[in-house]
């Protein structure tokens, strides 16, 4: 790649991932870039040779990078990408690099309601966008106008949300692209109200879920009228580990790394799970986690 000196990010070389995901695992990224802004990032993509394997990461949710680590490049958004403004009266315009918690509060504080379920996603929008995250019931694309992309051959433009198939935990039509950034739909509200129902939600969420352990968030995807959580607690299996990686006992749905797991730890307890579940209830859980990179 042409180190161009019209970009103004960071380029690193060799950079272990453990340390940008919430997983703490994961080995090393053959080169990492952090851009300056969207303009800095899309100048990047231009430069990369069109068949480079790309990664975006943001604040590293959702996320399971196995030991070998990746090979191509890495984008990382994190505290990048971080624009949010109004767009006329109901309209909000989000990089995809602003944690979907700020844009909860960002959006309550301007006395729009309809965002407020983003405040229980623990990643940023990207990422959110990427795979219709969701909690309490409100799922990310039920908001979503527009967004805009940017392909691997560094082409931007702007796509409605009808241009999607949407689904639960699932957004098809993408094809070689990333999402740079979204206007969001929402309505006048109350702010107290609103905010009051975010303090609410997080309360829940710190009371049902390990937040202060290192975890990914949700493993697994809701089956079709069950949970995921009860169907692995049916089976015996909060507090089941392998290695370094356990079943939370607060949230079934979790894994927690207690400090030394490494990612074959954490993917050979979801296989386990995954089969424990088939085996006693005749159900095939689907990872809700992306899983990327290679094995030692």
């Amino acid at each position: 790649m042409n180190n161009s000196p019209t970009l103004k990010g960071s380029l690193l070389k060799n950079e272990p991932l453990a340390k940008y995901t919430s997983w703490r695992v994961g080995g090393p990224a053959e080169q990492m870039y952090i851009p300056e802004d969207k303009a800095d990032l899309i100048e990047f993509i231009r430069q990369l040779p069109a068949d480079e394997p790309v990664f975006w990461i943001g604040l590293g949710s959702n996320l399971l990078v196995r030991d070998g680590g990746f090979k191509g490049t890495v984008i990382n958004t994190r505290n990048r990408l971080k624009n949010m403004k109004l767009q006329g009266a109901e309209r909000v315009y989000v990089e995809s690099g602003v944690p979907c918690a700020h844009v909860a509060r960002y959006c309550s504080d301007l006395s729009l309601t309809g965002a407020e379920f983003l405040a229980g996603i623990p990643g940023t929008m990207g990422g959110a966008l990427k795979m219709n995250a969701g909690a309490f019931g409100g799922e990310t694309w039920n908001i979503v106008e527009s967004v805009e992309l940017i392909n691997a051959q560094g082409q931007v433009s702007e796509r409605a949300k009808q241009d999607f198939a949407i689904a639960y935990r699932s957004v098809q039509g993408l094809e070689d692209a990333w999402f740079l950034s979204t206007q969001l739909k929402l309505s006048k509200g109350d702010s107290q109200a609103s905010l009051l129902q975010i303090k609410d939600l997080l309360e829940k969420r710190n009371t049902s879920q390990p937040t202060n352990k290192p975890t990914c968030g949700s493993v697994f995807k809701n089956p079709p009228g069950d949970y995921a959580a009860r169907l692995i607690e049916a089976c015996g299996l909060k507090g089941y580990q392998i290695g370094g990686a356990i079943v939370s006992e607060k949230h079934a749905n979790f894994i927690v790394n207690q400090g030394n797991a490494s990612a074959v730890d954490i993917e050979t307890l979801i296989e386990h799970i995954q089969n424990q579940v088939h085996s006693q209830f005749g159900i095939s859980l689907q990872t809700e986690v992306c899983r990327v990179g290679e094995g030692l």
